[in-house]
């Protein structure tokens, strides 16, 4: 998946599972699930579910990591 010019000057962003505290870095994606680094949260499909409990992506809150 090519980023846009655009999307590429954002800043990726980590989520994390508000169930178990795994982290969704979009900088690094999830390559064992499936979904290529540098993928966006938006991009994520809505059936991924987090490798660590099995929640769903509308269980992940927005965590700010410095």
């Amino acid at each position: 998946m090519a980023l846009s010019v655009e999307a590429s000057l954002v800043a990726f962003k980590v989520w994390e599972c508000v169930l178990c505290g795994f982290r969704y870095d979009e900088a690094a994606g999830d390559p064992d699930g499936g979904v290529a680094p540098g993928t966006r949260w938006e991009d994520v499909p809505e059936d991924w579910v987090c490798p660590e409990c099995g929640a769903r992506k509308s269980e992940f809150d927005m965590t700010v990591v410095g």
